[in-house]
Parts: structure tokens; C-alpha cells; sequence
């Protein structure tokens, strides 16, 4: 069982790292809040919570990974309500952990109806399940990867179109035609995170 993972993120896409070890190179799921605070190009030290998905007979390693154990601890507590599985919990933790946490114990619905995929039913399972065990995660200090600079949201670009344009130049497109359609779709979409959502744009507006 891998617990801890070291070394350099060579590429942030949605909500996946690329962390190059040796020669190899591991794929991360990390929830938006962690996501934020990961720089490419830099050496990071990842916590993993690693589990085995099944799908069409076949099982294969998913990793999943925090900043500190913290963050990971309070991972394995939101998956142990009923009906959130991993990588509905890695979508769902797309703000503040201490927020999160401070809304489950004061009840907040509203709050924790915003975040992706909790309905109220859901809402109201995570709190009837995690309340008053949430003290020591109101006090996680990850709020300031929330102050989204332009800087962040850059960097977010730029590794979509780096993966959009060789996506493309592997489908025969020129280099000049993919750099058009990459950049007009992402000035006419910009709320676009994945490569999945960038490619399917640039499809549309081509079709």
C-alpha cells in the first residue's frame, strides 16, 4: 500500500497531478483546494489514500493525494457517509477543507448543498454522520490557496493548451491551426478546467 508519494509535478490537468518519481511517472487525483496549492515544476510531497476501482472485470490502482495528513484524515471521514464514494468526494471538496468542515458542524446546508454533486438529502446524511467530530479540521490553515490569482489561473491555461495542442498535432493538425482553435476556444470559454471539456469545445466550433 503506497502512502506517500515525492517528487516533482510535471503537469496539473483538471483534477489530476503528474508527479515524476525515478522514471516513473504517478497520476494523482486531488480535490480543487489541493490542486490550488501544487506548482509545476516544483518538488511536492503528496499523502495518498490508495484504493483498487473495478470496472469491466478489471481492477486497477487509484491514487488520491492531500498536502498533509490532515487533509487526508479528513478524506477518509467524508467518505465514511453513506453513498460518497472517492471520487465523488474528490469533486465535492472544491472549497476551503476548514470551511467545509466549520459547515458541517453548524448545520449549513446551504453551504454544503454548494458544493459539486451534495443535494440536500446528502447534505443532510454528511451532517447527521460528521457533526461534532470536525474541530481539529476547522483549524487547517488552506484558505489562502482560495485567493485564486491570475497568476494560478494562468497556469491553469497554459497546461490545458499544452495538452490540448499535442492532443491535436497527434490528429494531423498543424501546429498553427491548433494553436488557433486552443486559443479562440479558451477565450470564448474560460470557465473550461480538463482537456476532455477544451477538446469537446474546439469540436463543436469546428464541426
Amino acid at each position: 500500500m503506497i502512502v506517500r508519494l515525492k517528487g516533482r509535478c510535471s503537469k496539473k490537468s483538471g483534477d489530476k497531478v503528474y508527479l515524476d518519481i525515478g522514471c516513473f511517472t504517478y497520476e494523482v487525483l486531488v480535490p480543487y483546494t489541493v490542486s490550488l496549492r501544487i506548482r509545476v515544476k516544483e518538488d511536492i510531497e503528496l499523502f495518498i489514500y490508495h484504493y483498487f476501482q473495478s470496472d469491466n472485470n478489471k481492477s486497477f490502482p487509484v491514487f488520491i493525494g492531500f498536502l498533509n495528513e490532515l487533509e487526508k484524515e479528513f478524506f477518509e471521514k467524508f467518505i465514511s457517509v453513506s453513498g460518497i464514494g472517492p471520487k465523488a468526494a474528490v469533486r465535492a471538496i472544491n472549497k476551503s477543507i476548514s470551511d467545509i468542515a466549520l459547515a458541517i458542524d453548524n448545520a449549513d446546508l446551504g453551504f454544503l448543498k454548494s458544493l459539486p454533486g451534495v443535494g440536500l438529502q446528502r447534505a443532510k446524511n454528511i451532517v447527521a454522520a460528521l457533526q461534532g467530530k470536525m474541530g481539529r479540521f476547522v483549524l487547517i490553515k488552506d484558505k489562502d490557496s482560495f485567493q485564486e490569482t491570475s497568476l494560478s489561473r494562468q497556469d491553469l491555461k497554459n497546461n490545458l493548451a499544452e495538452d490540448a495542442l499535442k492532443i491535436l498535432l497527434s490528429l494531423q493538425y498543424s501546429r498553427k491551426e491548433a494553436r488557433s482553435m486552443v486559443k479562440k476556444t479558451l477565450e470564448a470559454n474560460p470557465a473550461i478546467s480538463s482537456v476532455e471539456d477544451l477538446l469537446t469545445e474546439i469540436y463543436r466550433s469546428v464541426k
